[in-house]
């Protein structure tokens, strides 16, 4: 199985392809739209500002390709800022529009006697289940490192969250063949290995829903 890699310049793409290549994937990282069209899924990674990843993928037409997963019925997956990019827009230094696959805004933690950033391990609480994932282990605790939220969402579309500071924060997001999670999986030992698993095992048919 063949899951793409988008390369836009704003990720810690080495521990994504460690952690694919592991599950047994081949990976193609690019930053070229027809080069990753090859691809049976696509993961959106990121790390850094939301306006910049955007102007990056817009200038290299990946934004709308990324749009155009869904008609394709290409499984997509977005990690961290990846996942916030799946979003409308952001107020991260200036009111950007985001891809617009999922409905919600994201926003800075308010400010409040909790630390900014989100950071360290935090446990999940799934209200409901992903099509792609079977089974939910009783240890859920992955690794945040952000200071931005998904806000006004689609209860449909949230997955799970975790609490920080009286706040209830999307970390497994959705809808169709689109998945975000705002942590990163590929750092987050047996669990986050697990729901990677459970992902690819979904594109490649191993089980259904």
């Amino acid at each position: 199985m063949i899951v793409g890699i988008i390369d836009y310049g704003m990720g810690n793409l080495f521990s994504v392809e460690q952690a694919l290549k592991k599950l047994e994937c081949t990976v193609i990282t690019s930053d070229d739209a027809q080069v990753l069209a090859e691809a049976d899924a696509i993961l959106l990674p990121g790390v850094g500002a939301f306006p910049d990843a955007m102007k990056r993928l817009e200038e290299k037409g990946l934004a709308e390709f990324i749009r155009s997963l869904p008609e394709q019925k290409i499984p997509l997956l977005g990690i961290c800022l990846g996942m916030q990019l799946l979003y409308e827009d952001s107020e991260e230094g200036r009111q950007v529009n985001g891809l617009g696959l999922l409905k919600g805004h994201i926003r800075r933690f308010p400010k409040g006697d909790y630390r900014i950033p989100h950071m360290g391990w935090n446990r999940l609480n799934f209200t409901q289940q992903p099509y792609w994932l079977e089974d939910v282990l009783e240890d859920t605790h992955v690794y945040f490192v952000h200071s931005f939220l998904a806000t006004e969402t689609d209860r449909a579309e949230v997955f799970a969250t975790a609490e920080y500071g009286g706040l209830e924060v999307p970390g497994v997001v959705g809808g169709g063949l689109i998945t975000g999670m705002q942590f990163h999986p590929e750092k987050s030992g047996e669990f986050g290995h697990y729901l990677l698993a459970q992902w690819i095992a979904n594109v490649r048919g191993d089980f259904h829903e």
